[in-house]
């Protein structure tokens, strides 16, 4: 089939992890002719956002064709009123069977809507908004009742599926943009299944860990994701690991540090029993969690959870109501509080009780992997 994805929300990046680099990739090796409209904004390696610097139209490394288009009036991307230049010439150009619709906060939303109306279509669409991440206040709820409801309303008829990619996001479809139940599914995101088998080879694993310096004995736990006011629990993950008397317990964080927290990251960093890095691209993030006895997530929800279950791994989260998706029968613990003692005490658990985190290994090798492998999901998206 000729499949289109619509990425206009926010920045696209070629080459990341997100739900619509690994859609698109799996859908590509399924056979499908794969096309994505972006805008022209995108991640810089240093977590910046930049605009696209190359041409606007081309094919990517992983053969999906990629145009980008222009917002009206020269506005950012996270402009709320923004419209695309080009925006249903585009579709037309491409004519595609399938429509999947990442997020429908958007106004362009209509010109699909047109193109429904007139061409054989089949819509998919996914949800990335909850009331943790978007609709914090009573203004922006308001304004999601109100307006993002309307688009989404609109394209309802036309639409066979509506994905939240979390169940807290399946429930924001539902209550907030009160679209059917029965339209409404959860879509889970996962891992890349190819960097799952390059990442866990012994051989790559060896090589890892030793350019990190951390030997094949060490238990080594790793924390990913940008560190900022929003994810101070880092920080208390840090002090759990340096309280506990234990030469071979490592920790491994990667991700950038907010200035405004960095003081005190410095203040808790433990050179004997910590590793940093500052920036990790695609491959080595998978790199770092092949190489963990135990993923750790004490703060908000990231990409990252569902990463680490595909690559089956067991892992410790905070408890949101809404995001328990990635425990699959005893793969993961949760956290209840925000606690440095409450965290020290669990892995002090997990460390002593040694039949309790093989049954975590065990079931996040032989039934977490398969359920968060992008092979499957991309083809469970559009059926």
């Amino acid at each position: 089939m000729k499949i289109l994805h619509i990425c206009v929300t926010g920045p696209y990046t070629d080459g990341f992890n997100y739900q619509e680099n690994m859609l698109t990739k799996y859908q590509t090796k399924a056979g499908h002719e794969v096309h994505l409209i972006a805008s022209q904004w995108e991640w810089s390696k240093g977590g910046k956002i930049e605009k696209h610097t190359g041409d606007n139209a081309y094919v990517n490394a992983d053969g999906i064709c990629v145009k980008r288009l222009p917002i009206k009036g020269d506005k950012d991307v996270f402009y709320r009123y923004k419209r695309f230049s080009g925006f249903y010439e585009a579709i037309e150009e491409i004519d595609p069977e399938v429509i999947f619709v990442h997020n429908l906060q958007f106004f362009d939303i209509d010109k699909i809507v047109k193109y429904a109306k007139t061409h054989s279509v089949k819509i998919f669409a996914d949800n990335h908004a909850d009331f943790s991440n978007s609709a914090r206040s009573k203004l922006a709820v308001t304004f999601y009742k109100i307006v993002w409801r309307y688009m989404a309303q609109m394209i309802e008829p036309y639409t066979t599926k509506f994905y939240g990619v979390l169940p807290a996001r399946v429930d924001f479809l539902k209550d907030v943009y009160k679209l059917p139940a029965e339209k409404c599914e959860l879509l889970v995101m996962g891992a890349d299944d190819e960097e799952v088998e390059r990442a866990g080879t012994i051989e790559n694993q060896r090589r890892v860990r030793n350019d990190l310096g951390i030997s094949k004995d060490d238990f080594l736990i790793v924390t990913g994701g940008k560190i900022d006011e929003w994810k101070t629990q880092t920080l208390m993950l840090m002090k759990a690991v340096k309280a506990i008397n234990n030469d071979g317990l490592k920790l491994l964080v990667f991700g950038p540090v907010s200035e405004s927290i960095k003081a005190k990251f410095d203040e808790d960093f433990d050179c004997q029993k910590m590793r940093y890095v500052s920036w990790a691209n695609t491959e080595q993030s998978y790199n770092y969690f092949a190489i963990a006895d135990l993923v750790v997530f004490p703060g908000r929800h990231s990409v990252y959870w569902e990463q680490a279950v595909g690559q089956g791994k067991p892992i410790v989260c905070k408890y949101w109501e809404g995001t328990t998706h990635v425990d699959v029968g005893g793969n993961v613990r949760f956290l209840k509080d925000d606690s440095e003692k409450e965290i020290e005490k669990l892995i002090l658990e997990l460390l002593n009780e040694n039949d309790e985190y093989k049954v975590m290994c065990n079931v996040a090798s032989e039934k977490a992997k398969m359920k968060f492998s992008y092979a499957k999901i991309s083809d469970k998206s559009i059926r």
